[in-house]
């Protein structure tokens, strides 16, 4: 469907990305494009063990090589203002900086050698031919003791739930009971982890990709024993980040080390086999699912076990029981979730954390409950779908989500849909199979900043330290500033990506929009506020007196509200005050009342259809269709290439990913993009994705809701019981290979 411009606003029109132009032309400089005067080059040395200590580096032999300027090891690294082992707050991730010679992880760094060419740099690190003192390393989930821990995900409750479960249980007229599982998942973004490090004396410059400018500056002073003031983060573009760049990483920090040594700017850039360790991955899980329905299919029991790994030092636990906690409305609903430790790097943040894997399950579970009631599944869901949180019992502050499954099944053609597996084929002889998931996703919102200039030319200044990773905050926050100002978006300069701007917040959680969006919406209200006191208190301005009545911002003019005949420009307001500019800051921050108030989420249906080889079980996603509802949409171009990528995400998730671990050696040995299985072009179907019109009052001023992780939620789900349907044959071991079915 074409979209279509809508006349006189900046906020809804489907605009293409203003950082278009940069990224094909090459304009755009990501991080590693930047080479500063002298620049040497560092490559980073890694662990081939899990667990144990380096006994031997030979550093000689890698500084004796040509060009080879230092090598750093813990004997030599620059010592720090705190350990990073230092847990100061909930998101301070222990760091692996060479402050001794112990392994907790295979891939570790345990050495930088720096040069003046890269290929010097590779040839030293290969040339430190590491020794170890390696201890016996754990790796499998389950294969330590296993413990309750104190939080899981951003500081959620381990345990939580309502109602009476062994109630619950004993009302029920049909029961299921199955454990899925779902493989560790390593960041790969497009753009490996880079810094280009430059010190002048104790103040450091920095590019680097970071998904959260000030959260990164703060932890670099705190190790470095530097005020912020002195650290100055340049982040204009990120190829990816999903989670893995919203807290500074070992290799990024160990790039500043590097050039503090050699007292020049160094850039280190992380090779592809070096981000499976010390960068974050979403750790592999195994969910049981209990439920217990009474014969119309209300649910009466849903409870939700989630075990999965952490490492050895350190703690972050995938949140899969989040989920359940917000989706379906059982009488008595459990969620619980245990750990056990591992010789791995520590998992972290990825798209969609815990609410990816846990829907997997939840998913699948209530697919095979429809089969054990005779039900169709989506009747299922709609019989059972939570308008109100079932465990807070908070109002949901939009209620779209029975919109989203009608618009999406009728789409889609759910209602053709055979009720029993194996009743489809297409014209080549392969299986056909249709199925279904819900998609849910919090409406989060941080605390960000931003500052608006108007200025006496008629154009504003927009600044915030907002990130842009490929959402498109270059494109839509300009938009949400020209609308607040009545603008043309060619005349809203922008400026995001530097730690020097006022703080934007976090693009992670998918609340990016929502933060710097709605304090970019306060800034320009209060510089309007500022340049409409200007007006009314000028008796030579057609605005005099008019501020009971107040003024609106239309095409670069203040307008009275009670009179349109009586305008003036901003450049004619600012001339005769004398002003070059008026400059405000603004804050965008959820409300407390409202979110105690109210359950805030998005929401969405997912449809899949799948082929199957009969013979060969080789399987084939043909068909997605996702309808979603997201509140206020800046910019639905945009907006449908979220969705698209988390549904093609969903689709990796189902039928691709997977870490290869040697439990020996504790090493994932499909390091690399060739072996370490993601979509290709070829494995995308055809999608579609609904825009599920919502308004949303409670969620912020301007009704926005985060929509980067929601596609995934749902969508592996879908394809799981689309293959049953195909088949069925129920695998409940993800990703769902063709071995798994033949078997």
């Amino acid at each position: 469907m074409t979209e279509r411009m809508r006349h006189g606003a900046s906020i809804g029109q489907p605009l293409t990305r203003r950082d278009g132009p940069a990224k094909v032309t090459g304009a755009a400089r990501y991080s590693a494009d930047f080479h500063p005067a002298g620049m040497l080059h560092a490559v980073l040395a890694v662990s081939a063990i899990a667990r144990g200590r380096v006994t031997h580096l030979d550093v000689t032999a890698a500084q004796a090589h040509p060009g080879v300027v230092a090598v750093m090891t813990p004997e030599n690294a620059p010592k720090l203002a705190k350990s990073p082992d230092d847990k100061d707050n909930p998101f301070a991730f222990r760091l692996d900086l060479l402050q001794n010679s112990g392994v907790r992880y295979a891939n570790q760094p345990i050495g930088v050698v720096i040069a003046e060419t890269l290929e010097a740099a590779t040839e030293g690190a290969a040339l430190l031919d590491p020794r170890y003192e390696a201890q016996a390393a754990s790796v499998e989930l389950g294969g330590e003791e296993i413990f309750t821990p104190g939080t899981v995900g951003a500081g959620s409750p381990t345990q939580e739930g309502a109602g009476d479960l062994a109630a619950g249980f004993a009302a029920a007229e049909t029961r299921m009971e199955a454990t899925y599982e779902t493989a560790a998942q390593y960041h790969n973004a497009l753009e490996p982890h880079t810094s280009v490090a430059q010190w002048d004396g104790e103040r450091l410059t920095l590019h680097t990709p970071t998904q959260a400018l000030w959260i990164a500056k703060g932890r670099l002073a705190g190790l470095f024993g530097i005020p912020e003031g002195n650290i100055h983060i340049v982040s204009h573009y990120l190829g990816g980040g999903f989670g893995s760049k919203g807290f500074i990483s070992s290799p990024q920090i160990l790039g500043i080390m590097a050039a503090k040594l050699v007292g020049r700017p160094v850039k280190l850039v992380t090779r592809r086999e070096q981000m499976f360790g010390p960068v974050g991955h979403r750790a592999s899980t195994r969910q049981t699912l209990k439920l217990g329905a009474r014969a119309d299919g209300a649910l009466t029991a849903l409870d939700h076990h989630t075990l999965t790994l952490t490492s050895r030092h350190d703690d972050f636990v995938e949140a899969c029981g989040l989920i359940a906690r917000h989706l379906y409305a059982s009488e008595a609903i459990s969620t619980t979730h245990a750990v056990s430790r591992a010789d791995i790097g520590t998992p972290i943040f990825m798209r969609a954390p815990g609410e990816a894997p846990g829907s997997v399950a939840v998913e699948s579970a209530l697919d095979e409950l429809a089969l054990k009631l005779d039900m169709d599944p989506l009747d299922l869901r709609l019989r059972n779908y939570a308008e109100v949180e079932p465990i807070t019992h908070r109002p949901f502050s939009s209620k779209a989500l029975r919109e989203c499954y009608a618009q999406g099944a009728e789409r889609f053609g759910w209602s053709r849909r055979p009720k029993q597996p194996r009743q489809m084929r297409d014209d080549q002889g392969l299986l056909v199979g249709w199925g279904m998931g819900t998609a849910t996703y919090p409406a989060g919102m941080m605390q960000g900043e931003a500052r608006a200039t108007i200025r006496a030319d008629g154009t504003a200044l927009i600044e915030t330290a907002a990130q842009d990773m490929g959402q498109g905050a270059w494109t839509v926050l300009a938009q949400i500033a020209a609308d607040g100002l009545g603008l043309d978006g060619d005349r809203v300069e922008l400026r995001i990506g530097d730690s020097d701007l006022p703080n934007g917040g976090l693009a992670g959680g998918s609340t990016g929009t929502a933060t710097s969006g709605s304090a970019v919406h306060a800034a320009t209200q209060a510089a309007l506020a500022q340049l409409a006191d200007l007006a009314v208190n000028d008796r030579a301005s057609p605005l005099y007196g008019a501020g009971n009545a107040g003024t609106v911002a239309e095409n670069g003019r203040l307008v009275r509200r009670d009179d349109p005949t009586r305008a003036e420009g901003f450049a004619e307001i600012l001339s005769r005050a004398g002003r070059d500019s008026v400059e405000a800051k603004g804050t965008g921050a959820g409300d407390p009342a409202s979110r105690k108030t109210y359950a805030m989420h998005a929401h969405g249906a997912v449809y899949a259809e799948v082929t199957v080889d009969p013979d060969l079980g080789q399987i084939r996603v043909t068909r997605l269709v996702g309808a979603f509802a997201a509140g206020r949409i800046v910019n639905p171009r945009l907006v449908r290439s979220q969705y698209y990528g988390g549904m093609i995400w969903g689709v990796s998730l189902a039928l691709h990913e997977h870490a290869v671990v040697d439990t020996r050696s504790g090493r994932v040995m499909n390091p690399n993009l060739a072996e370490y299985h993601v979509p290709v072009n070829a494995d995308v179907p055809s999608i579609e994705a609904i825009l599920v019109e919502e308004h949303d009052p409670h969620v912020n001023p301007l009704g926005i809701k985060g929509v980067g992780e929601i596609g995934i939620t749902g969508t592996a789900g879908a394809i799981a019981n689309a293959v049953w349907h195909a088949t069925g044959v129920r695998v409940r071991d993800f990703p769902i290979t063709l071995d798994k079915l033949l078997v």
